[in-house]
């Protein structure tokens, strides 16, 4: 990859975060809170404020990751999550006016899957996925080395294709384990680490659950590698086997010989992977 200094954005719920990449080189990263609940002029200027800091005159080009629906070719974000102001904002073209650079503008699961296949263990594959399981479940496709998007920026929303009584996100993510059992999500993670049956029996369902989500992606896009990330693969060890059980039961055995399941060791994906929508435009 070449040495190209690039500033990557991760925009979340509550912060923004951002770095200068360049080549595998990440600079220190800055953070801080943005207005959630402000204007979309207001939360425009936490923007401003953190590029204004990263910037100098050898930068060529600005990825940022959003969570929200995002218009790639146009660079539009709409119905950001967390910030009700965003409703349809045209970011691409405000911050390319003000900057003068190109800019990238994508969902944060497929700045994931992109900081993991240019960065992480993605590297050297052609095809892959990368499933973020935290608070909701989402994805991001590589396929013949490219992200795919879909039409609408929308593929890869595993978690929202109906499942039993709710969706795979319902059962899949990290609410799992409020929605069924009324627990909160770190006190069964801390119990489990303890050992006790009930927390390790809660995780083994998420397992079985997220098994028959990876058979749905196998047969949906049958990849050679799925990278976890997000919170809940920390806790990959108590799920594992049952995952696998499930996976197993797949109608193609020789596809499953082949699958390889990841948890992803890559700090600060979400800003290496905006960073990478620029060499994914190549």
């Amino acid at each position: 990859m070449k040495n190209i200094k690039i500033i990557g954005i991760d925009l979340g719920a509550t912060n923004i975060r951002g770095a200068v990449v360049n080549g595998e080189q990440l600079s220190d990263i800055i953070s801080r809170r943005i207005k959630t609940k402000g204007t979309e002029k207001e939360v425009l200027e936490d923007v401003y404020s953190l590029i204004d800091e990263l910037i100098d005159n050898d930068v060529k080009a600005i990825g940022i990751g959003v969570p929200s629906v995002v218009d790639v070719k146009l660079g539009i974000v709409y119905d950001v999550i967390h910030i009700p102001s965003w409703k349809e904002v045209h970011l691409k073209a405000i911050l390319e006016d003000r900057y003068e650079i190109p800019v990238f503008v994508n969902n944060d699961a497929n700045c994931f899957a992109l900081g993991e296949y240019y960065f992480g263990k993605g590297k050297g594959v052609t095809d892959m996925v990368g499933l973020t399981i935290g608070t909701g479940l989402g994805a991001g496709i590589i396929i013949n080395s490219h992200l795919y998007a879909g039409k609408n920026c929308g593929a890869g929303e595993f978690g929202m294709v109906d499942y039993l009584d709710h969706n795979y996100e319902y059962y899949c993510s990290g609410s799992f384990f409020q929605n069924v059992y009324g627990f909160n999500g770190e006190e069964v993670f801390t119990n489990a680490k303890k050992g006790e049956k009930w927390a390790l029996m809660f995780y083994q369902q998420l397992g079985k659950h997220l098994g028959n989500a990876i058979k749905m992606i196998m047969y949906t896009y049958d990849t050679e590698l799925i990278i976890l990330g997000g919170s809940v693969p920390s806790a990959y060890s108590f799920f594992e086997k049952d995952m696998w059980e499930r996976i197993h039961t797949f109608g193609f055995p020789k596809s499953i010989e082949k699958l390889r399941i990841q948890t992803s060791a890559l700090a600060n994906s979400g800003i290496l992977g905006a960073a990478a929508l620029y060499f994914d435009a190549k």
